[in-house]
């Protein structure tokens, strides 16, 4: 465990400087783009409602995590491949699960602040009064941890070329045509369908549930499915990170 953990702050610090130069930009794009859903999309809406206000106040700070993890993050492992930084990395007399933890946690930290300032507006925007439930955090954690892991299992069993159009396409499927921001029931029938499958509706329940917490409690269905998600994300990336060079 010490190896572990010694592995872990060096990779982490590694990590860090690495990603330096992008750290702050990537930042300020995530909080943009959290408080431009918020402020952008209720121009589309003639009238607000409450319904609609909670789908963008809990659908914004989803969409960044989804971001970061699923568009942001398979590009930069394209980007280190095309470096030669992967190969380096995976060079290193380090677990190859602190190679990995490291990263999510880099990528975990540059979605913190959208999501707190997309909550911020929101609730000055629309005057929300949100009924939060301590489930709230592991809710996140699921969310971005699938995103994360699904993101670098893109990123790491793809090849660059590949892996940067497919996080073009996941963007562009979860900002447009994923029930994030709006109801299930406006997709097509088989649309509704193909969500029941995707990871994208769970992470919207999961995190909508638990800032406003419906009169019939939180749902554990989203939280098993996401971890499923997850876990395959994770397994993927580790064993692309575990094969030999």
């Amino acid at each position: 465990m010490n190896h572990w953990l010694r592995s872990y702050g060096l990779l982490l610090g590694w990590t860090a400087l690495r990603s330096r130069a992008n750290l702050v930009l990537n930042l300020v794009i995530q909080t943009c783009l959290a408080v431009g859903i918020i402020i952008g999309f209720a121009y589309l809406v003639p009238q607000v409602d409450d319904a609609t206000a909670l789908y963008f106040a809990t659908g914004a700070p989803v969409l960044g995590l989804i971001t970061v993890g699923m568009v942001i993050g398979p590009q930069e492992v394209a980007s280190a491949k095309q470096e030669g930084i992967f190969d380096f990395n995976r060079s290193l007399p380090v677990p190859r699960t602190a190679l990995i933890a490291s990263d999510a946690t880099v990528a975990l930290l540059t979605a913190l602040p959208g999501i707190v300032a997309a909550l911020v507006v929101a609730a000055l925007r629309f005057d929300l009064t949100l009924d939060i439930s301590p489930l709230v955090i592991p809710a996140a954690l699921l969310t971005a941890f699938t995103a994360i892991g699904l993101g670098y299992g893109i990123g790491y069993g793809m090849a660059p070329p590949v892996a940067r159009l497919v996080s073009q396409l996941v963007v562009f499927i979860a900002l447009m045509f994923s029930p994030i921001t709006f109801p299930a029931s406006r997709l097509p029938d088989w649309f509704e369908t193909v969500h029941k499958v995707l990871p994208f509706q769970y992470m919207a329940d999961a995190v909508r549930d638990t800032l406003n917490t419906p009169a019939g409690g939180v749902g554990l269905v989203s939280f098993a499915v996401l971890a499923a998600w997850a876990v395959v994300g994770f397994l993927v990336t580790y064993r692309m990170t575990a094969r030999r060079p």
